[in-house]
């Protein structure tokens, strides 16, 4: 499963959940320009098959709206340190799997 981790993410999250999650990349190492609009990190995502990572509300609606692909994952913990994203990531990292794995759910929210 391939994840992109949106702005409003720490960038230094990757080195740090590599390890159950290999393919995971910070939205700013995409190529697409710093800030990037959702709409454009969202159909990165969908090109790219990649689940977005994010604590930003804005892709509820874009899923809502656009259905998917992409997937996402939307963190639900209000500002956390980047310890704290780590571990509610790899404490569900078998329900990302199982999003990523799934025809018919295209969201996970995590509080």
């Amino acid at each position: 499963m391939k994840l992109v981790l949106d702005a409003n993410l720490s960038y230094r999250l990757v080195k740090k959940i590599t390890s159950e999650f290999p393919d995971c990349v910070h939205i700013t190492r995409t190529g697409l320009p710093i800030p990037a609009e959702d709409v454009a990190i969202w159909q990165w995502a969908k090109i790219n098959s990649c689940i977005i990572v994010t604590n930003d509300d804005d892709y509820y609606n874009l899923a809502n709206t656009y259905g998917f692909p992409p997937k996402v994952v939307l963190l639900r913990m209000g500002n956390q340190s980047s310890t704290g994203v780590m571990n509610t990531l790899l404490k569900h990292r078998d329900e990302i799997q199982q999003l990523d794995q799934s025809n018919e759910v295209g969201l996970l929210e995590l509080f």
